[in-house]
């Protein structure tokens, strides 16, 4: 029910919204929500990576949510403004400007816009990526925060690899390995996406069309998924590296068990 009031957010809270796409978005959210249920009811997962460890994805999703909340009152203050959607628009073109400096993300984000983009199209672009980018590094911040306080993954819970992890496999050479070196190539693409998405949108072409770019839908949910998936690339890397450290943790209290054992046993031979 969650994954699917995200999904249906931009259209309940829009109102230039058309039927035809109130049906779409609809359609899109029962998917999700059945995708959901049965990833979290099936016993062998599939696609869904630490179903069984949270608040994991209960963070991505709060981030998820609060960022095309955000947007989506933001956007709906262009045609029926409140005190909410004033206040939105002035936290996100307050954070806009001040992280619109030379070669940062949300400039960059700017730049993937046609040299024909007007002033005001080129700032909400700006507001908009500004606020999702900052949304972004609060919840990940939260989530470093539960890390360092030892809440994730739960003492009282079992980790389960194969549960947590469906796509890694565990024989394929050493785990601890594997898993640092996958924990460092999601934190350099978390840390790199921002950058290098806008960067080749711009070489690639003369840019976005603006009027199609700052469509309400779109720009929403274009800034949303270039602010999520950066920070949860981001989030996995910092998870996977957690996994690792409490794998050698693991063994290196084994290899003392082990021989403390083979010392007992030999002073009784």
């Amino acid at each position: 029910m969650l994954v699917m009031a995200v999904v249906v957010t931009p259209s309940v809270l829009l109102s230039d919204v058309s039927s035809d796409a109130k049906q779409m978005a609809a359609l899109v959210a029962l998917f999700a929500g059945l995708l959901t249920f049965v990833e979290y009811n099936a016993e062998a997962p599939s696609l869904i990576e630490f179903r069984d460890a949270p608040p994991f994805n209960r963070v991505r999703l709060g981030m998820l949510f609060f960022t095309v909340f955000c947007l989506s009152v933001m956007e709906s203050g262009r045609a029926q403004s409140t005190s909410l959607t004033d206040l939105v628009q002035a936290i996100g073109h307050l954070v806009g400007r001040s992280m619109d400096f030379p070669y940062s993300p949300v400039r960059l984000a700017k730049l993937m816009l046609a040299e024909t983009a007007t002033i005001e199209q080129v700032q909400a672009v700006r507001d908009a990526a500004g606020l999702a980018y900052i949304t972004s590094l609060i919840s990940l911040s939260v989530f470093v925060v539960m890390l360092k306080a030892g809440s994730w993954p739960m003492r009282n819970r079992v980790f389960n690899v194969w549960v947590n992890l469906p796509t890694f496999d565990p024989t394929a050479g050493d785990m601890v390995e594997r898993l640092e070196r996958d924990a460092r190539i999601n934190i350099a693409l978390g840390f790199l996406l921002p950058f290098i998405i806008p960067f080749v949108v711009s070489l690639s072409s003369t840019g976005v069309n603006p009027d199609s770019m700052t469509a309400s839908q779109t720009l929403i949910w274009t800034m949303t998924a270039w602010a999520f998936l950066p920070a949860s690339l981001f989030m996995r890397g910092i998870a996977m590296g957690r996994i690792a450290d409490m794998i050698r943790q693991i063994r290196r209290i084994q290899g003392a068990r082990d021989e403390i054992a083979m010392a007992r046993a030999s002073r009784a031979f």
